[in-house]
């Protein structure tokens, strides 16, 4: 019977011990999932146009087609290359989180001129064409994907930095529930804003109260909007992030005045409303790190499009 107790007292300190690490990859992936929250509104926020144009009954499986490819982005590619990479080049870890911010920042700011400055793209042009649907389905999909890719590593090296020094066993699960839930949330958030409108109709057609009539109208009107403010914040998110990624990995390789300044100049704004000082405060700095991303980011522009995007194609043909 001794031993028997024994035997349960040593099962019990066992069970302790897994409850207080799943705490503690619990905790830490909920501070490095908010340290990616940036990233995940503008994922959000791109996702549903790969479902504009396509029969309401195509809707629901592209995006899971999408998520499921997002997950294994995360889990079978990112997820062990952010752990290898950790281990044997930690170095380069702020560089390629400081290079990911500087695509965030041309992303962001080629939205932005594109508004302004109008210009016609080939690649706009063919999206036009109609083609076979089958095969729209597929291509608007890989598209998708390749986009969700560049933002999952972004989301994944972020969380990365943002884990405690800890086993490489405690990171990959960090890490794993990190992927998961930011796929869960997202395109579980892009499901019900893609379909809200089809509710909406619903409500609208089938509604036996005048009042449920109402709101179906309502947000069969509002959908459009909607999906124009969430393109609007994730064209904000996306400079906010990308510029304080850059100006983070600057200040880790010494230059450190320009987020010092930043920081200043947040801290006399949040001082000079004291009633609201930590909220004035951080909207400052925001502000400040996305005008820089504006600016970063106008400045890739051409960059990107006459010397990095010509090379690519050309590599991309040879092979």
């Amino acid at each position: 019977m001794s031993g028997l107790l024994a035997l349960l007292d040593d099962v019990a300190a066992i069970a302790k011990v897994a409850a207080s690490s799943l705490d503690d990859v619990a905790a830490a992936a909920g501070k490095a999932g908010a340290k990616a929250a940036g990233v995940v509104i503008d994922d959000t926020a791109v996702t549903p146009k790969y479902v504009h144009g396509f029969e309401a009954e195509r809707e629901l499986p592209i995006i899971g087609r999408i998520a499921l490819g997002s997950l294994k982005n995360k889990l079978l590619i990112l997820l062990p290359a952010a752990l290898l990479l950790n281990s044997f080049a930690p170095w380069a870890v702020t560089p390629l989180l400081a290079l990911g911010g500087a695509y965030l920042c041309f992303e962001g700011a080629e939205k932005i001129f594109h508004v302004l400055f109008p210009h016609g793209d080939d690649a706009v042009e063919q999206d036009f064409d109609v083609k076979d649907p089958a095969h729209l389905e597929e291509e608007k999909v890989r598209g998708a994907i390749k986009t969700d890719f560049i933002l999952s590593a972004e989301i994944m090296t972020i969380a990365l930095a943002a884990i405690p020094a800890s086993s490489v066993w405690m990171q990959g699960a960090t890490l794993a529930l990190v992927g998961a839930g930011i796929t869960v949330a997202v395109y579980g958030a892009v499901a019900l804003i893609v379909k809200m409108d089809d509710v909406g109709l619903f409500m609208a057609r089938r509604g036996r109260f005048a009042s449920t009539r109402a709101v179906g109208r309502g947000l069969v009107i509002a959908m459009p909007r909607v999906m124009t403010f969430l393109s609007s914040v994730g064209t904000a998110a996306m400079l906010w992030v990308g510029g304080s990624i850059v100006i983070h990995g600057l200040e880790e390789r010494g230059w450190t005045w320009i987020g010092h300044h930043f920081h200043d100049w947040a801290a006399a704004v949040g001082h000079a409303a004291p009633r609201v000082e930590g909220l004035a405060e951080w909207l400052t700095k925001a502000t400040l790190d996305g005008l820089f991303g504006l600016a970063l980011g106008l400045l890739l522009i051409p960059v990107a499009t006459r010397a990095i995007g010509p090379l690519i194609a050309r590599l991309a043909r040879r092979a």
